[in-house]
């Protein structure tokens, strides 16, 4: 055999060794997945079973002391009346026992009498006259038995059928929840949470997402609400969330089972307004900003450039003032002070009577005006990189394709740059006071 033959076979060999190590590699990653999966449902198995016993466990310790109530309750009704209208009865026992007792006694007088009539005359004469003032005709009211009360107890049979029909179809067994988290996208101090149902035949009515940090603590619910997916703000980079959602059907009260937990981050930088400008007041985390009663200097811009091309940035009015021409939300390549409003070269904006402007020039299409509660949003995404005249990238220019949106409504357009951007600073302007506006 030749040298290059044993060559070639010999590097056949090497990538036959490669390609094995690989297929190797790559079945125990899966095998590890299995046992993740396997390790899943026996938990989650012993978990529901726990909670299965426990609940009847409570169930029946719940429904034996309202029926020990129940019991209790109906023995006190029978007390009751049966003291209630024994007491009659026995003031008529004492009147008879009385009335008994004086007959004895007129009896036992007029034996003594009657016998000592030849004795003594005068006895019989008393013992007539006592009888006549008793009054011997005088007989009290005795109810008859259909008068006085007969207690029974009137037991419901259906009781134990419904109880039973009710038991048998309480607490139902789901080998999956009926909703799952499906998508979880980083934002600029947030993750955009998004989630769906599994199971076509469960009919939400309402959602609620919860989330924890760092796997730590309890959960805590952020979103509780109709839509499938919610904004989830105030979240520090680079840090690890862990996030579930339930839902509760139609009509019900209870929630289902919360989803399979999963894991979110954010390496994003939290957009903030910048500090230290006198017509502004800023919330503790900088993203809110409320344009006060100080005179006004202008616009205001963000901390840093933020934003960049492919992500959506979002500015929702929480509430307004008085409106003015050269109020102005936006973005721009540069910080510039001296200027009133953004409606000035290299930036974009909408104002708050729905006016664009890019470039300084007012475009012919507008979006409604801005009220309280209006989310304004800019997608920028980048077309192409037009050519240099020279190495150094000189003449060369930026066009981005941007798109306004605002009460339903947008506006799309391309915004030519004469120099490559990577990321924008935002900013307002407001003249009157009153607006104030969240960055996220």
């Amino acid at each position: 055999m030749e040298a290059t033959e044993v060559e070639d076979l010999l590097f056949e060999a090497k990538e036959s060794m490669e390609a094995a190590r690989n297929y190797k590699k790559e079945l125990q990653q899966r095998m590890q997945g299995l046992t993740q999966a396997r390790k899943q449902i026996k938990e989650s198995a012993d978990q529901t079973r726990n909670v299965l016993q426990q609940h009847f466990f409570d169930l029946k310790g719940a429904v034996t002391k309202l029926l020990d109530e129940r019991l209790a309750t109906l023995i006190q009704q029978v007390d009751a009346i049966e003291q209630e209208n024994i007491k009659p009865l026995d003031d008529c026992q004492k009147l008879l026992e009385q009335g008994v007792n004086t007959a004895e006694n007129l009896l036992k007088e007029g034996e003594i009498a009657v016998s000592c009539t030849a004795r003594e005359p005068e006895s019989l004469c008393n013992f007539t006259n006592k009888a006549l003032h008793i009054q011997l005709d005088s007989l009290p009211e005795v109810p008859s038995l259909v008068e006085v009360p007969c207690l029974s107890a009137q037991l419901d049979d259906s009781f134990l059928s419904v109880a039973r029909d009710r038991i048998s179809h309480h607490v139902t067994v789901a080998s999956r929840p009926p909703v799952q988290i499906e998508e979880m996208i980083e934002k600029p101090g947030g993750i955009l949470v998004r989630w769906c149902k599994v199971d076509d035949d469960f009919v939400a009515q309402d959602y609620r997402l919860q989330y924890r940090k760092n796997l730590s603590g309890h959960f805590e619910d952020v979103y509780v609400g109709p839509e499938s997916e919610f904004l989830v703000l105030h979240i520090d980079p680079k840090v690890d969330y862990q996030f579930q959602v339930c839902a509760r059907g139609d009509g019900r009260q209870e929630w289902s089972p919360w989803s399979i937990p999963q894991m979110g981050s954010s390496g994003l930088v939290p957009h903030e307004w910048s500090t230290g400008f006198e017509g502004y007041s800023l919330s503790s985390r900088r993203n809110i900003v409320l344009r006060n009663d100080s005179i006004f200097e202008g616009v205001l811009y963000s901390k840093g450039p933020t934003y960049f091309s492919g992500q959506t940035l979002t500015f929702r009015v929480e509430t307004t003032g008085q409106p003015d021409k050269r109020d102005s939300i936006g973005v721009c390549v540069e910080k510039q002070c001296g200027h009133v409003s953004l409606q000035r070269d290299k930036a974009v904006c909408i104002s708050t009577s729905g006016a664009v402007y890019v470039n300084g020039k007012e475009m012919t299409n507008q979006l409604p005006p801005v009220t309280p509660g209006s989310t304004v949003t800019f997608d920028m995404e980048v077309v192409n990189l037009g050519p240099s005249i020279n190495n150094n990238n000189e003449g060369a220019y930026h066009k981005r394709r941007v798109t306004i949106s605002s009460n339903n409504r947008e506006v799309v357009f391309h915004w030519v740059l004469d120099k490559p951007c990577d990321s924008l600073y935002f900013g307002c302007s407001f003249v009157h006071p009153g607006w104030k506006v969240l960055v996220f």
